[in-house]
């Protein structure tokens, strides 16, 4: 306690920590942290020196926290949230000059996300008129591309509207979707399917035409019969046994009433995955852009990742918040 009282925990220490966890190594901890790796070493240091003890196990490649390490992590990273959503929050506080807003995004975001967004920007920004739609992504970067909206948040397209920009948010990966019990364990080829018909995305939304370009690239034709354009109707339809889907993580979980009669596998072929991004015009100010992808991501954090990746471990990190 008297190390605590004599010398103070600093916020450079607690982001060397992180971002040494985070990559292994402190060359790169330091590298993302804009430090030389001495400055970035004495933080590290510093920190270990406040507290009494050894939090990173430097006899391991790639570096890994200690059993303390690991322990005090949970409570560094909390604060580092924290910290990060008030500077947001002050940011936002002096965007008064904000009048109207209008925001587009994907129904997977229904659930738990967008409600957040729209609770926290409704209290950081009381004086201006929101607007907020659904749409698929492929109109929904139309609309935008014809000045119908100033935000989006949609999937990647193979080619951006020009006069457009874009903040990924997600990596979303493609994910095999089958009756409950259907398969004893997770199947080795897509042979293994052939007794049921694939069930698609309709082709003119972005995330069926993705799947379907991904099939013919390894020269896969599976049966098929129905192309479904909503993702409640896609899951609901493999819970009563109807067929097999290729969707991914982000919508699975928003179908959680059908979890107890969907399993959920990973690809008996090659991997693929989508990307969630928001885009905006580039004459749009990108500091609030900025301020609002920040806030995504934190939200994706919570109700996308975390609870994706407990639900199917095997994932690891194909499911993941995306950077700038």
């Amino acid at each position: 306690m008297s190390q605590l009282q004599n010398r103070s925990v600093t916020l450079r220490g607690l982001e060397v920590f992180d971002a040494l966890v985070s990559t292994g190594s402190l060359n790169e901890a330091a590298r993302r942290l804009g430090l030389s790796p001495s400055a970035a070493s004495q933080q590290l240091k510093n920190l270990e020196d406040v507290l009494g003890e050894e939090l990173v196990d430097r006899s391991r490649r790639p570096l890994a926290p200690t059993p303390a390490g690991r322990a005090y992590l949970v409570h560094a990273r909390q604060a580092l949230m924290h910290l990060r959503q008030g500077a947001i929050e002050l940011s936002l506080k002096d965007l008064g000059r904000l009048r109207s807003l209008e925001i587009g995004y994907i129904d997977d975001f229904d659930g738990e996300v967008m409600p957040r967004l729209a609770v926290s920007l409704a209290e950081m920004l009381p004086n201006c008129d929101m607007t907020i739609v659904t749409g698929p992504s492929h109109l929904l970067l139309e609309d935008l591309a014809q000045r119908r909206a100033e935000l989006a948040i949609a999937a990647r397209a193979p080619e951006l509207p020009e006069g457009l920009v874009e903040l990924p948010l997600l990596r979303d990966p493609f994910v095999l979707a089958v009756p409950r019990g259907f398969l004893p364990a997770a199947p080795e080829s897509i042979g293994a399917l052939d007794r049921l018909p694939l069930l698609r995305y309709e082709k003119s939304q972005l995330i069926g035409r993705q799947v379907a370009a991904h099939l013919k690239r390894l020269r896969l034709e599976p049966q098929s019969r129905i192309e479904i354009d909503s993702n409640q109707a896609m899951f609901g339809l493999v819970a009563s046994g109807a067929g097999w889907a290729i969707s991914t993580p982000l919508g699975y979980l928003r179908a959680r009433r059908f979890h107890g009669q969907v399993d959920v596998h990973p690809l008996p072929f090659a991997k693929f995955s989508r990307t969630i991004s928001l885009f905006h015009h580039s004459d749009w100010n990108e500091e609030i852009s900025g301020i609002i992808g920040e806030k995504l991501r934190a939200i994706l954090k919570t109700v996308v990742v975390e609870p994706g990746q407990a639900a199917m471990p095997w994932l690891g990190d194909a499911l993941s918040v995306l950077s700038d």
